[in-house]
């Protein structure tokens, strides 16, 4: 066990976070149990997330914020702590995700990341190993705000229909991930396209693959193997994924369609209509 008095807040975001939400809490003249109390938290969630057990979320961060009047330090620091925890390999393709202007995603068999719910991520995460399973996911959907940002980029992905047919989590997880995808019809930012099965052989049968592009940067192609992550800016690699990418775009089912075959999956495939 990590003892308070032991942590260096110089040691990771994770330590940092807990040293100031200690000291603050300290500084108001409160228990654990009272700022829990205050937050609508456990105490023991508290004593957990100042001596760097547990991974603060953004709402936490948000109520500590006001109920401590740190002026949104918390909000700002819970970012750097999510970003740390995600795996080594990973770190660089979160902050080309935060950095790009348009993001450009082909997948073969699941919802890319940006697009899980929290169930399904679960699922996906969960499949081998149920190790710190709770907080792996809060990381990866923290990632998702970016969507929130004041100018957040234009994201397009096609998914292989298979991705609608591989029964992830079961019916009901199934079911609340296409309707989450559903739930992004009409807006202009975030576009999903199905590439059907009756296309047969495609550009993307080499495997998944983003593209990440920038204002004043050159494009960045990523693609992803057993922990390991590979970006890579070389022009001729950039060529060729955004010529297969082209022709996956040109070859899916319109925005209107998709969503036409999302819900008729969710119909007879989970058993739940959509309106």
């Amino acid at each position: 066990m990590t003892h308070i008095n032991a942590l260096d807040p110089g040691a990771s975001p994770l330590d940092y976070y807990g040293f100031e939400l200690r000291r603050r809490r300290e500084a108001a003249g409160l228990t654990q149990r009272q700022l829990g109390d205050i937050l609508n938290y456990t105490g023991s969630l508290v004593g957990q997330i100042e001596t760097a057990r547990k991974i603060p979320t953004p709402e936490f961060s948000e109520r500590a914020d006001a109920a401590l009047g740190t002026d949104g330090m918390f909000s700002r620091l819970v970012e750097l702590v999510l970003r740390s925890r995600l795996p080594a390999w990973f770190q660089q393709v979160a902050e080309l995700e935060m950095r790009a202007t348009d993001i450009c995603s082909f997948q073969t068999h699941m919802v890319l990341g940006l697009l899980q719910t929290r169930r399904y991520a679960q699922s996906v995460l969960g499949a081998l190993d149920h190790t710190d399973l709770e907080d792996r996911t809060a990381v990866r959907l923290a990632r998702q705000r970016v969507f929130e940002k004041e100018e957040p980029p234009v994201f397009w992905a096609v998914l292989s229909e298979a991705v609608l047919h591989l029964g992830i989590g079961g019916p009901e997880v199934m079911r609340e991930q296409l309707a989450h995808l559903l739930s992004f019809e009409g807006n202009p930012k975030i576009n999903i396209q199905v590439l059907p099965h009756t296309v047969g052989a495609h550009a993307g049968l080499t495997g998944s693959f983003d593209l990440y592009h920038f204002a004043a940067d050159p494009t960045i192609v990523y693609t992803e193997s057993y922990g390991s992550g590979h970006p890579t800016a070389n022009p001729d690699t950039v060529k060729n994924c955004s010529l297969r990418y082209d022709h996956l775009r040109a070859a899916a089912l319109s925005l209107k369609d998709s969503a036409r075959l999302i819900r008729r999956a969710m119909e007879d495939r989970y058993g739940d209509a959509v309106a």
